[in-house]
């Protein structure tokens, strides 16, 4: 991979890992739901006016933009919103990778094989290593729900995976529509109504807007669009590895602007799960090569 696409898939980990310090930050002027559907109103618009809708059946885009739109970032916003710290969601909501093999074993009756397996194990310790040190700031409810945050993505690989050889861009764009009524309701009925909404839209600060464009255009447009580009010029086991650095981001942006501690548990945990990702990762191709040399 050339230096300037290596580059490029850093800003896009660093984007995607950073986001979590963005959330948390907006939060304080906007309720979760609200923001989520604010998000996705700016990821339409004005995108689907320059982008065609992508040629794929309007139930595979509702059932992305839904996963992906309520299930994983509309429940994020609210777990991050109190109930976990946005370092550790950052990490544990990479338990998508596993649901998303769960769901090519359940779908498309791939088998689940003895490294996956062992990756799987890893990661569960990692997560409860999380579980038995929960406090004011991570709580049971928060790792269950960015668990189900990882599930909803799980759902939404699977979606995007049936979609075909697509723009990714413009399915993501596309997509998001589907999230846009729901989210709104959701904040219309628990989020105190039309006039707590209204409040909130006209006292946010610039720099509440500005984290709302952020994670319309800055994570979903340029992160996705691009992610989709080197995809399209590499393989993907090259470009692949590269989410991996999420967390690590997340963590150390969250560590460096809000001040979140990193005790050895958490260290501990993290390495596990992110050693779990590697093994899932990885694995074929190191005993790919191990049987060639040996």
């Amino acid at each position: 991979m050339p230096a300037s696409h290596l580059l490029l898939a850093l800003a896009i980990v660093a984007v995607w890992g950073t986001n979590f310090v963005v959330i948390k930050i907006s939060l304080a002027s906007f309720p979760p739901f609200l923001f989520a559907a604010l998000r996705y109103v700016f990821a339409f618009l004005p995108a689907a006016l320059l982008l065609p809708r992508p040629k794929v059946s309007w139930i595979n885009l509702c059932v992305y933009g839904l996963a992906v739109g309520v299930g994983q970032f509309g429940v994020l916003y609210y777990a991050i919103d109190g109930y976990i710290s946005p370092g550790l969601a950052s990490l544990v909501i990479q338990t998508q990778v596993f649901f998303t093999i769960g769901f090519a074993m359940l779908f498309a009756k791939e088998r689940l094989k003895l490294y996956q397996a062992v990756a799987v194990g890893i990661a569960m310790i990692g997560l409860g290593i999380i579980a038995v040190h929960t406090d004011a700031t991570t709580t049971v409810l928060g790792l269950a729900l960015v668990v189900f945050c990882g599930f909803s993505w799980g759902i939404a690989n699977t979606a995007s995976r049936r979609a075909g050889a697509i723009n990714m861009l413009s399915y993501v764009v596309w997509a998001s529509v589907y999230a846009i009524p729901p989210l709104f309701a959701i904040a219309l009925i628990f989020e105190g109504g039309w006039g707590s909404m209204s409040s909130s839209l006209t006292s946010a600060p610039l720099s509440a807007w500005l984290g709302v464009f952020w994670q319309s255009w800055g994570n979903t447009l340029f992160g996705y669009g691009a992610w989709a580009w080197l995809l399209s010029k590499h393989p993907a086991a090259v470009v692949a590895p590269a989410p991996l650095l999420v967390p690590i981001f997340g963590m150390g942006a969250s560590a460096f602007f809000l001040a979140e501690p990193l005790p050895a548990w958490k260290v501990l945990a993290a390495s596990l799960v992110i050693a779990g990702l590697v093994v899932n990762l990885f694995w074929p191709s190191l005993r790919n090569r191990l049987t060639r040399y040996c």
